[in-house]
């Protein structure tokens, strides 16, 4: 009980002052889409710049995290899939049932809630995981629904296309400049380190409000609760469970890690299957209303898994 009050409920608490903000238009959306671009842009590229730029060999060799992190979203999105498609969604829908049902919030809530369970150490291993989600799941689904709805002329031309957009990301860049510095070994001068811990402090809570805005200001939310009931359970209890057999019995995985790694994959679904959803003009409902149940019921479940797996 004491991890939980000390580390996930400031973390829910500052999600809930985003939502009440939003609910009572403190903050309308162009307020925050700009405190959005704010955490995208600038504080979470610096907090994940200094973090990258002092990691050591033997944490990017940590292939057991990757195996058992990879696992718990790759079967989450295999079995949301086979259900959608079983349930007759065309192939793109079901992409993004399957992307909803795999896709942790690691960006914007996952790299906050490591740093208050696990301390300053964690960073790595949760900017690894965003960059799991962000370039491994996240472009697997975008390239499946572009084939699917025949936007490109090839799967080339569409792979290009959505290589490019990544690589044009502060989220990508920042912290592989910063894994760049940390294992050619060069130190980052202390006024510019300095100068992005001072920005990087403002990522958590800039990303947490943002994600009660984002769940306040969104009104498209389905009436389909099956479908959104089948993907929160999902979401929120198989992944996790798949990621921690394969962490803890599969693969040799340090306990920071292999903890760290049940905790990430236990997060609500993010924001990124709703952007795509609107982007390509799919069926936003299902997922939009996914995203604010599972942050709703995670309140429980990843406060369980922090009282289990949080250091004593």
């Amino acid at each position: 009980m004491h991890a939980v009050l000390n580390s996930a409920l400031p973390v829910f608490a500052l999600i809930l002052t985003g939502f009440i903000c939003g609910y009572f238009s403190v903050f309308d959306r162009t307020a925050t889409d700009n405190l959005n671009r704010f955490a995208v842009y600038l504080a979470l590229p610096s907090l994940m710049f200094v973090a990258m730029s002092k990691i050591t060999p033997d944490q990017v060799r940590q292939f057991g995290f990757a195996g058992a992190f990879c696992g718990g979203f790759a079967v989450s999105f295999a079995a949301a899939f086979i259900i959608s498609r079983f349930r007759g969604r065309h192939v793109a829908n079901a992409s993004i049932e399957g992307l909803d049902a795999g896709y942790s919030n690691v960006g914007f809530m996952g790299i906050p809630m490591c740093l208050l369970v696990f301390g300053p150490e964690s960073a790595p291993v949760s900017i690894i995981a965003t960059l799991f989600t962000a370039c491994v799941l996240f472009l697997f689904a975008v390239v499946i629904v572009e084939i699917d709805l025949q936007r490109g002329g090839s799967i080339w031309s569409t792979g290009a296309r959505v290589i490019v957009s990544v690589l044009r990301s502060p989220l990508l860049v920042a912290p592989v400049a910063g894994l760049a510095v940390g294992l050619s070994g060069l130190k980052v001068p202390a006024p510019f380190e300095s100068f992005t811990a001072l920005l990087g402090g403002a990522a958590s809570p800039a990303a947490l409000v943002c994600i009660g805005l984002f769940l306040a200001q969104e009104r498209v939310v389905s009436t389909d609760f099956r479908s959104i009931g089948i993907l929160v359970t999902l979401k929120l209890i198989l992944q996790p469970a798949v990621t921690a057999f394969l962490a803890f019995y599969a693969f040799s995985v340090p306990p920071l890690w292999s903890h760290s790694a049940v905790i990430l994959s236990a997060l609500p679904i993010g924001s990124g299957p709703f952007t795509i959803a609107k982007l390509y003009g799919l069926e936003a409902g299902v997922t939009s209303g996914s995203i604010l149940a599972s942050h709703v019921f995670a309140v429980l479940t990843v406060s369980l898994l922090v009282a289990w797996l949080a250091p004593t």
